[in-house]
């Protein structure tokens, strides 16, 4: 067995590619990495497990983007450059082909955004993956989400429920809507996005869990609430087809977006717009930020949306 779990390092390793940063990478104890001068290291870790965080059915190389692309999020939502990844993989059964398809879809979005694989650790186990990023972000630059104010546009970007309305159709036995099933499976880290906005917004958050729920985490930590406007959730057009009662619960509750939601003030709005059309990322409006702590939804009559949940919980 230890022999197939080096034949698999290996196989990773000869894959990983590199950047000039990286002192040492796959091949001892320990990676060794140079920060730049003047710049905070931000690190971010997330698990995936099998019939958890992805469906069984999923596709090695869609496995291996998503694993990724979540980590990628975070970074997005904290506007920091990425920079390296470690990879942890627990496999049933040292199974090379379910490793070179895992590469293929993790090592395209890696590429893609200059991220260089410099360590890790391969075990047996059931199906699980754990991937910790490390990117860059000026000293004292970083989003956070205690930056809040009253008074505040509430923004997100992109499309909310499409991954939401994929995993519905899956759970209810029915084919996915391609596009749909896609948004599930290849999410897009709004990495050009997150560093667009240092500077311009108050408080940034990656929707992982649903937005009421992540917009929550923000008002939490910020001493404030919200007033979201359920009309004004962008919604694909393959979710646009739906009616608004069955697209909603998918779009404020849903999560699997990994969308960027923020705040920022009024008079920004022109520089927020400039700023994401730069970075080729759509916006919209949603709601603001108000006094006390609570996240309000209202309907397309102003008023309140009753909801059981405001996203997923982890150990519900």
């Amino acid at each position: 067995m230890q022999a197939m779990e080096f034949d698999l390092i290996a196989r990773i390793r000869d894959r990983a590619g590199g950047r000039a940063d990286v002192v040492l990478g796959i091949g001892d104890d320990a990676a060794l990495l140079q920060p730049p001068p003047g710049a905070q290291l931000a690190l971010s870790m997330d698990t995936l497990n099998a019939g958890v965080h992805f469906p069984t059915s999923t596709a090695p190389a869609d496995i291996g983007w998503k694993a990724l692309a979540v980590n990628l999020s975070d970074l997005a939502a904290m506007g920091a450059e990425p920079a390296w990844c470690t990879l942890s993989l627990s496999l049933p059964g040292a199974d090379a082909g379910f490793v070179d398809g895992f590469l293929d879809g993790f090592l395209a979005l890696a590429q893609e955004h200059s991220v260089a694989l410099v360590g890790g650790d391969t075990t047996r186990g059931p199906l699980s993956v754990c991937v910790a990023v490390h990117g860059f972000v000026a000293t004292g630059a970083a989003l956070r989400r205690d930056g809040a104010r009253e008074g505040d546009d509430v923004w997100v970007t992109g499309h909310l429920g499409d991954a939401a309305a994929a995993l519905a159709a899956m759970g209810a036995g029915a084919v996915s809507d391609r596009a749909l099933r896609a948004r599930l499976d290849r999410p897009t880290p709004r990495i050009a996005a997150g560093r667009a906005l240092a500077g311009l917004a108050h408080a940034c958050i990656d929707v992982s869990d649903g937005l009421l729920a992540d917009l929550g985490h923000i008002c939490r930590a910020s001493g404030v609430g919200a007033r979201i406007e359920l009309a004004a959730l962008p919604a694909s057009p393959a979710l646009a087809r739906f009616a608004a009662a069955l697209r909603w619960p998918w779009q404020a509750c849903g999560g699997d977006d990994y969308e960027l939601c923020f705040t920022a003030p009024r008079e920004a709005r022109d520089a927020v717009a400039q700023v994401l059309a730069q970075a080729a990322t759509a916006a919209s409006r949603i709601g603001r930020i108000t006094a006390g702590q609570d996240v309000v939804a209202v309907d397309d009559r102003g008023e309140p949306w009753p909801t059981s949940r405001g996203g997923y919980a982890h150990f519900a």
